[in-house]
């Protein structure tokens, strides 16, 4: 008898530590990927699956900014069934970019605010 073939392979994942900074504020740069990043910081680990997220993308397109958030070191993703369950990887990031992702993750100001002279 044969083992089941998984329906698709195991993602991979870069360790925040092999991520340059640049490429971890590149990731941040992108607004859907930000928003990703933001939903899934207040969720608890491994609560939220793709399809869950409301975004102006197809799949396609999530795959991509999932893929790019995973490189960054941001995301790490596994497989229950038919379902990829997402967690931030908090800790490790900021263990590599102490305070970064709290500065992403402030509410934006609002656009209406003058800057103080």
């Amino acid at each position: 008898m044969t083992a089941p073939r998984a329906h698709r392979a195991a993602p991979d994942h870069t360790h925040p530590d092999h991520v340059p900074l640049l490429a971890a504020l590149s990731a941040l740069a992108d607004p859907v990927r930000l928003g990703l990043v933001r939903e899934l910081a207040g969720s608890a680990d491994w609560e939220r699956t793709c399809g869950s997220f409301d975004v102006p993308v197809g799949k396609a397109a999530l795959s991509h900014h999932f893929a790019t958030l995973r490189a960054a070191g941001l995301v790490e993703q596994r497989d229950a069934g038919p379902r990829r369950l997402n967690r931030l990887r908090r800790a490790e990031f900021d263990a590599r970019f102490p305070g970064l992702l709290d500065l992403v993750l402030r509410p934006d100001p609002d656009p209406g605010l003058e800057p103080e002279a």
